[in-house]
C-alpha cells in the first residue's frame, strides 16, 4: 500500500518547503501556494494512473458500464485539467471545488473495488482498503477545502459558498 504514502507526501513536501520559505520571507500566502501545488500535483498523479495503468482502472468500473476504457481516459483528462486550473489564482477556488466533487463522486468507485477486490494492487486488499483509502479521501477534500477554496480567493464564487 505505498500509494497512499505516495499521496501523503506529494501533498505534504511543496506545503512543508513552503513553510520554511515562509519563515524567511514577508511574503503572504506561501504557505497556502505551497498547499495548492501539492494538491495540484496530487491530481496530476491521480491522472497518470489513467493512463499508465489503464487496464486496472478499467477494472475499477462495473461491467454495466458502456465505454470504460474512454471514460478512464476521460476523467483523467479531467484530473489533469483540474490539476492545471489550481495552479493560477483566477481559477483555484473553482478548481478546489471541482477537485472535490470529482473525490466525493468517485468515491463510489473506490468502495466497488474494495468490495469486489478489483483495480490496482492496493484494492485487492478487499474492504480493509477502505479503512486506508477513507482517512485519505476526508484529508484530500479537507486539503482541497483549506488551500484551493478557502485560501484561493473567494470573491469570484456565489455568495452562498463564499459565505463559509
Amino acid at each position: 500500500m505505498i500509494t497512499p504514502l505516495i499521496v501523503l507526501t506529494i501533498l505534504f513536501v511543496p506545503t512543508l518547503i513552503a513553510a520554511a520559505m515562509a519563515l524567511r520571507t514577508t511574503a503572504q500566502g506561501v504557505i497556502n501556494l505551497g498547499g495548492v501545488v501539492g494538491y495540484a500535483a496530487a491530481f496530476a498523479f491521480f491522472s497518470v494512473g489513467h493512463f499508465v495503468i489503464t487496464d486496472e482502472m478499467v477494472a475499477m468500473l462495473p461491467e454495466f458500464f458502456p465505454a470504460r476504457r474512454p471514460l478512464i481516459y476521460a476523467t483523467g483528462l479531467i484530473e489533469a485539467g483540474l490539476a492545471l486550473a489550481l495552479l493560477p489564482k483566477r481559477s483555484r477556488a473553482y478548481a478546489g471545488l471541482g477537485c472535490i466533487a470529482v473525490l466525493i463522486l468517485f468515491f463510489p468507485g473506490n468502495i466497488y473495488t474494495a468490495i469486489n477486490s478489483v483495480g490496482p494492487g492496493w484494492h485487492q486488499w478487499g474492504p480493509v482498503y477502505l479503512l486506508v483509502r477513507t482517512p485519505l479521501q476526508v484529508l484530500l477534500i479537507i486539503w482541497g477545502y483549506w488551500f484551493a477554496v478557502r485560501g484561493g480567493g473567494l470573491s469570484g464564487l456565489p455568495r452562498s459558498l463564499a459565505a463559509h
